[in-house]
């Protein structure tokens, strides 16, 4: 026997051999669907008994092997059905004659033979034949099953009288000698008398009744005759037929251990209802071959009745023993050379046993056995069968990459050069199935899930001949995708090559037999650490409306805020950012890339993978040096619709072959979110201005900045141009103002504009411009204060000659000496620069995402360096005529390099050099502050080659000497008002009324108070005579009371005099000391000096 079986089990011993065959010319696919029909009846339980005889079909069986039937009862094949199509009757006897052609073939063991023709109808196909079956077609047949039911019965009924005739032999000593093929010419000559040939004959007959009875499903009585086999053959050292004795005996058991079969797929065959019947009797482990009686052994070795033996002994082999018994077995069989299929078998069993006891080592020290058992020429296709299955049975025993190296081996063997015609193809499926065994796979999400297994050499060259498989199969698109794992210096060149004519994509390659090969992307070439969505440029970002802010606010909890955040890792990708992009705009997402590679990688098509939103990718094109660090990437797209839109990766074309790389199987990448929410379209504004542009200011993000020089005082126009550059109409126009110089005092609006005039442009469609006015203007406070702070008295006189009206005279220390106003150190200190800042912002929108509550903002920096024109150095007063005016004067500094003509209301202009300082005066009439705070100003203008406009501020300790009191003191002589400057007239002889009025304008009420009338006259010479009892008489008393006056309230009190003589008089009204006046200041009670002239009567 020359081919061997290497599906065999130990479970085929208890198995009857049919053989299915078509005869003639039968279609394909048709012969092989009634084969499994045949087939899925695979055992068939014996009416009236409890056994069950098992069937093995082999649609292909060579007849050489039909000759070791009666060394081992499962090679012989005991029954045929042939398969044929017959369609006329005259072809029916040819079809006959071709079956009893069969049947002849394995004429001399076959116990049964079926003809199932298809085709055939009438009178022939009535007749009623137990051996032949007729069917109209291949589709009518419905009782297939049923036939072969039937036909398995009749061949348990010719095994079983077998049996009966085998054990109950009554010939005497004269028991047949059975031989193994090549024995035959061994046992010419022998003598047949002689004990030893006699047990010999006995120890053969007794291991053949062992497998009829194991066929015929009687396995305890089996195993009493095996054995008894192995005794009797252990005695002549009778090595080949005792192997097969104790093969027998591990096939037994392992049956009785294993019902559910050592075959790959386990639970094929059901165990039999002895083996289930005596299950019970299984005996612990370590039980040793029985001994049996010699009494139970009749005159022949054969005993009809083996009841005894089955009681009496310990059978069955424990799962140890079995394996022990089949090397020794496998070494029997070792001695003889003709016998080497049967020791490859014998092998492959044993290996299925350890397999399912989970002994590896010993199963794999099996294997190798089989390797080295010589089996004489052997073809091509016995090699790839042979090495195929090796690969199998290993990894049966979990070693997979001694498993992928026979498959490998049965690749390489489909393409031998001894081959006529190579199978390319069978090679490429046997290379696939080897690549779990040498840790590689083809689906590019495993190398993602950790390090490097396997060795790199073996899957590189395993790699290697799948590329060169595929372009033999004529496959280039499988070419390229197992280049793709290639990617190395020496292989770019042949993949760029193959590339060429045909481009690697993104799609699954489909093979014929179901094998699909998963798209390979260049997640490495470059390696991507980063993806960072970019936020739109400052004058692009969408602005939601303050009333619509909290429509899109989240409900997931009832708080207004948590500090924990409520969300794992795995959640970092999916969470949306907190910006928007717009629709129609250009979006941004930056990578950071590097090349691991050591040569220059050319990235070609590099866009980005989006999903919830249309969005059209702008490819990029990039070339990385070798080897290169972080390098930063800027893939941009525009999103065509609104939505949450959500980065899902990025796409690459390296070396020819196209990538999707998606960020969820990326390692290591870091990103703050890739889910952004676009808004709809708006309008976009191009901010163009009549200044040139400058550096943004460090302090605000701005679209642009504009900056110029002024002098304090200046005013200059800015022309800003503002033009529709987006595809949507502008409706709405809005602009303020934010002043950044907070630290400057600033004296009226900075920037002012109408902005009336651009309004009515409105609505401003697609490349329409509309032009706003705006007018800067600098007016700041240069004035030393510290310089304005000395002591207003220092002049030495009062304003009304009475002490001064102000309590601050009285803590002010005296000036200290001032610096020359022309030096340089005061030239210096005059001339810094201070700078203005501020931010005009224009919010706009227009188009769909007004309707949503959009819109955006363009904001323009203005920067101006002031540069002072005039100080104030120096504030000082006068007295004047009247106790509600005073003289102020103002020390003007000119700090520029120009002449300049200073100009005030009412005054002569004053030209000032440059560095020049002059004194003007300024006639001020003493006002209060009002109930705002606002401050006095004095205003001057200046002229150079522009206008402008200067104003500085009176400090606080000024502004109260300049105040006046809360308490107004009004005194009218003869119905006039008097003043220091005023001189009331009145004749000699008549009554002068004398009224002083009060009104109180503090804050509380005031009061009462006492004032005494003292008339005087001055000679002008020091002289002062208080002594006029003779010249001025009071008509009623000389004293007033004024009760208590309430705030914003008034008192009034009337008195008279008479005038004896002519001349000048003068009337001091004075306060009476209590303790009502001095809880108030005295500057509080100044009344003015009242001037009477007294002239002679008018005569009639």
């Amino acid at each position: 026997m020359s081919v061997p079986d290497y599906m065999q089990c130990a479970e085929d011993h208890q198995t009857a051999l049919v053989v299915v065959q078509p005869m003639g010319i039968v279609p394909e696919d048709q012969f092989f669907r009634i084969y499994k029909r045949i087939a899925s009846v695979s055992q068939v339980s014996i009416r009236d008994s409890q056994r069950v005889l098992f069937i093995r079909y082999r649609h292909h069986y060579p007849p050489e092997n039909n000759e070791w039937g009666d060394f081992q009862t499962h090679r012989k094949v005991v029954g045929l059905i042939s398969v044929t199509s017959c369609t006329t009757t005259k072809e029916w006897p040819q079809t006959s004659d071709r079956f009893q052609g069969q049947k002849e073939v394995f004429g001399s063991t076959l116990y049964d033979s079926r003809l199932l023709v298809f085709g055939l109808q009438g009178e022939v196909a009535e007749q009623q034949r137990t051996d032949v079956a007729f069917y109209p077609s291949y589709d009518d047949c419905p009782d297939v099953e049923k036939r072969v039911e039937d036909f398995v019965e009749s061949i348990f009924i010719v095994l079983e009288s077998k049996r009966l005739d085998r054990a109950t032999d009554k010939s005497g000593d004269k028991i047949q000698l059975l031989c193994a093929p090549f024995e035959k010419k061994d046992f010419v000559g022998l003598d047949t008398d002689s004990r030893h040939y006699k047990k010999r004959c006995q120890g053969r007959m007794r291991k053949h009744v062992g497998d009829l009875c194991l066929q015929a499903g009687m396995l305890q009585d089996a195993l009493v005759h095996y054995h008894m086999a192995v005794e009797l053959l252990r005695s002549v050292n009778d090595f080949l037929w005792l192997g097969a004795a104790l093969e027998g005996l591990c096939s037994a058991s392992v049956i009785f251990h294993y019902p559910g079969g050592t075959a790959w797929k386990s639970g094929a065959r059901k165990p039999g209802v002895s083996s289930a019947a005596d299950a019970g009797k299984r005996h612990r482990p370590g039980a040793q071959e029985v001994l049996i009686d010699p009494g139970a052994l009749t005159t022949n070795g054969i005993s009809a009745d083996t009841s005894t033996e089955i009681g009496r002994a310990k059978n069955c082999l424990s799962q140890e023993d079995i394996i022990e018994k089949y090397k020794e077995a496998i070494s029997y069989y070792g001695k003889y050379k003709s016998a080497g299929v049967i020791e490859l078998e014998a092998c492959i069993k044993a290996v299925r046993v350890l397999a399912i006891q989970k002994r590896a080592r010993e199963a794999s020290e099996c294997l190798q056995n089989v390797v080295y058992i010589n089996l004489g020429q052997l073809s091509e296709e016995e090699k790839i069968q042979r090495y195929s299955v090796l690969s199998e049975l290993y990894e049966l025993i979990g070693f997979h990459r001694k498993s992928a190296f026979f498959k490998r081996v049965a690749a390489m063997q489909c393409v031998a050069p001894t081959i006529p015609e190579p199978g390319w193809k069978a090679c490429y499926k046997l290379l696939l199935e080897t690549l779990p065994g040498y840790s590689l796979s083809l689906d590019p999400k495993d190398f993602s899930k950790g390090t490097h297994r396997g060795w790199a050499a073996v899957q590189l060259r395993l790699l290697h001949e799948l590329v060169y498989a595929s372009r033999r199969m004529g496959n280039p698109g499988l070419s390229v995708r197992h280049l793709s794992f290639l990617l190395k210096k020496e292989v770019t060149q042949s993949l760029e090559n193959y590339t060429s004519k045909c481009p690697g994509g993104m799609e699954v390659i489909s093979l014929p037999d179901g094998l699909k090969l998963p798209p390979v992307s260049f997640t490495k070439l470059p390696i991507v650490r980063s993806v960072s969505l970019l936020n739109l440029p400052v004058s692009l970002r969408p602005h939601k409306v303050k009333g619509l802010l909290g429509q899109g606010m989240s409900s997931a909890s009832p708080f207004i805020y948590s500090p924990i955040t409520m969300h794992s890792r795995g959640d970092e990708r999916s969470k949306k950012i907190d910006f928007q992009w717009v629709q129609g705009d250009v979006c941004e997402v930056q990578l950071m890339v590097y090349n691991p590679m050591p040569f220059e990688l050319r990235v070609e098509n590099m866009g980005l993978l989006t999903s919830g939103v249309d969005f059209e990718s702008l490819p990029a094109a990039l070339s990385l040096p070798a080897e290169s660090g972080l390098y930063p990437v800027t893939l941009v797209g525009v999103p065509r619709t609104a939505g949450n839109i959500t980065i899902n990766g990025y796409h690459t074309s390296v070396f020819g072959v196209s990538s999707d790389c998606l960020l969820e199987g990326l390692v290591g990448v870091k990103s703050s979110g890739c889910m952004v929410e676009v808004v709809p379209s708006l309008p976009r504004l191009q901010l163009c201005t009549s200044l040139p542009r400058s550096a943004h200011l460090s302090s605000e993000d701005l679209s642009t900045s504009v900056s110029l020089r002024l002098f304090n005082g200046e005013m200059q126009q800015l022309t800003i141009t503002l033009e529709n550059i987006g595809t949507e109409t502008l409706n709405t126009l809005e602009l303020t103002s934010k002043n950044l110089s907070t630290k400057e005092k600033l004296f009226g609006e900075f920037l002012t504009w109408d902005l009336q005039d651009a309004l009515s442009h409105l609505p401003l469609k697609s490349g329409q411009s509309v032009s706003i006015p705006v007018n800067i203007s600098a007016k700041l406070d240069f004035s030393g204060q510290e310089n304005l702070l000395h002591d207003l008295n220092d002049d030495g006189i009062s304003v009304t000659g009475l002490p001064v009206s102000s309590p601050l005279r009285q803590v002010l220390k005296p000036r200290a000496e001032n610096k020359p106003v022309g030096s340089d150190a005061s030239k210096n200190e005059f001339n810094h620069v201070k700078m203005l800042e501020a931010v005009l912002t224009f919010k706009y929108s227009g188009g769909a995402g007004q309707v949503e509550g959009y819109s955006r903002e363009l904001s323009l920096g203005v920067r101006v360096d002031v540069e002072p024109s005039v100080f104030f150095t120096r504030v000082s007063t006068l007295p004047a005529t009247s106790t509600r005016q005073c003289h102020l004067l103002l020390d003007v500094f000119n700090s520029t390099e120009h002449e300049l003509t200073l100009s005030a209301k009412n005054n002569q202009d004053l030209v000032l050099h440059a560095s020049e300082c002059q004194r003007a005066r300024r006639n001020k009439k003493e006002i209060e502050k009002n109930e705002k705070g606002k401050e006095v100003k004095s205003k001057k203008r200046k002229k150079l080659i522009e206008k402008a406009s200067v104003e500085g501020v009176l400090n606080q300790l000024i502004l109260e000497h300049l105040q006046l009191a809360p308490l107004q003191w009004d005194v009218v002589v003869n119905g006039k008002p008097c003043d220091c400057d005023v001189i009331a007239d009145c004749r000699v002889g008549d009554a002068v009324p004398l009224e002083v009025k009060l009104t109180n304008r503090s804050k509380s009420a005031v009061g009462p108070f006492s004032l005494t009338v003292v008339p005087f006259q001055d000679y002008q010479n020091g002289v002062q005579n208080y002594d006029l009892q003779d010249a001025v008489s009071f008509i009623g008393s000389n004293t007033f009371y004024i009760s208590t006056v309430k705030p914003t309230e008034n008192s009034v009190c009337v008195g008279a005099l008479l005038f004896l003589y002519t001349g000048d008089f003068y009337l001091n009204i004075k306060f009476q000391d209590d303790s009502t006046a001095r809880d108030l200041p005295p500057a509080w009670f100044c009344l003015p000096s009242v001037h009477v002239k007294a002239q002679e009567p008018v005569e009639l």
